[in-house]
């Protein structure tokens, strides 16, 4: 099935998120990988592709998982929520209509 994962950046986390960036796409890169990664990305702090010194407010993450507790510790277990870039993330289920 597949999970939301919804994150939280902590205001001014810009510096930090680019230093762990690698660490963080690796995770994604290995989802992908296997198959399971439906889509992932950052959300810019304002209307822009390229938000610049704004920075972003967040991301999002869709992947399958075998169960919500799999989703939550895959997200628990992120190097931007150990580096103290994210205030929090929520873990739902997805389901996926369309397209």
């Amino acid at each position: 099935m597949f999970y939301m994962i919804y994150s939280e950046d902590v205001t001014g986390s810009l510096d930090k998120r680019l230093a762990t960036r690698p660490a963080h796409l690796a995770r994604l890169e290995q989802l992908k990988a296997e198959g399971r990664l439906l889509l992932a990305g950052p959300l810019p702090a304002i209307d822009s592709l390229d938000p610049g010194s704004a920075g972003f407010s967040g991301s999002l993450v869709v992947a399958e998982f075998t169960s919500l507790v799999e989703a939550q510790h895959w997200a628990d277990a992120d190097p931007y929520l150990a580096a103290g870039i994210y205030a929090r993330s929520t873990v739902k289920p997805f389901k996926k209509v369309l397209p």
